[in-house]
């Protein structure tokens, strides 16, 4: 067995064997479709998506073996769901839950549109991450945020969901983007200053560089106070 199967991983998430190499591969909530032309592999008589970490942060998480906390049953809000990829794969993790998308862009939000049409669990949600009040009525509480957005104010719309929308000791999963946010300094300073704002709100759990999948990326998980 791979090194990856002594980690405990999301509901619905398994490393496959795939030709001799194990491969990470989320569990398909509709079967036969397709999201982004990844591979479909049938396995005891369940099909599998194979996961590129090279495409999706959370994949990358999994692959360097951080801890997600996301149940099959959790409420999830995502901000900044581009077209639906990463959001799909929580989508196949939280089959008995509910997963809601904040997407700005209305280009991107067409292409999310189609993938929530056959995942009866995503709900899409065009809005701005930086105004939570403005959407807060669609999702209500949630159990965990999962972030990944190319803004400079990273930590501060992290800050802004949590406050309205999540639930006291509910789980942050964030992707900080360091080029997005100052690219005049070093990368690990611009990580020092986002996680001590992070730290005036959330206990910091667990924090790895995504190197090779993603440069210049730290990955972040962190409890509400």
């Amino acid at each position: 067995m791979p090194e990856h199967s002594i980690k405990k991983l999301p509901p619905n998430v398994i490393f496959i064997n795939d030709k001799g190499k194990f491969k990470l591969a989320s569990r398909n909530f509709t079967p036969e479709i397709q999201v982004y032309g990844e591979r479909l592999i049938h396995a005891n008589g369940i099909e599998y998506r194979l996961w590129s970490a090279h495409r999706s942060k959370l994949g990358a998480m999994i692959e360097k073996k951080m801890t997600i906390p996301i149940g099959a049953d959790s409420l999830i809000l995502y901000l900044g769901g581009g077209t639906g990829t990463t959001a799909s794969h929580i989508s196949d993790i939280v089959s008995e839950g509910k997963l809601f998308v904040v997407e700005f862009s209305p280009r991107a939000m067409q292409d999310l549109l189609n993938v929530c049409t056959d995942r009866k669990n995503m709900i899409p949600v065009l809005a701005d991450a930086n105004k939570p009040i403005a959407y807060k009525a669609v999702p209500g509480i949630v159990d965990v945020i999962y972030q990944d957005v190319a803004q400079p104010n990273q930590a501060d719309i992290a800050i802004k969901n949590a406050r309205t929308l999540l639930k006291p000791k509910g789980y942050l999963i964030i992707v900080i983007k360091a080029r997005s946010i100052d690219s005049s300094i070093s990368p690990n300073k611009v990580f020092e200053q986002e996680i001590a704002k992070l730290e005036t709100e959330f206990e910091i759990l667990e924090k790895k560089g995504l190197k090779p999948f993603h440069e210049d990326h730290l990955a972040i998980i962190a409890q509400r106070k």
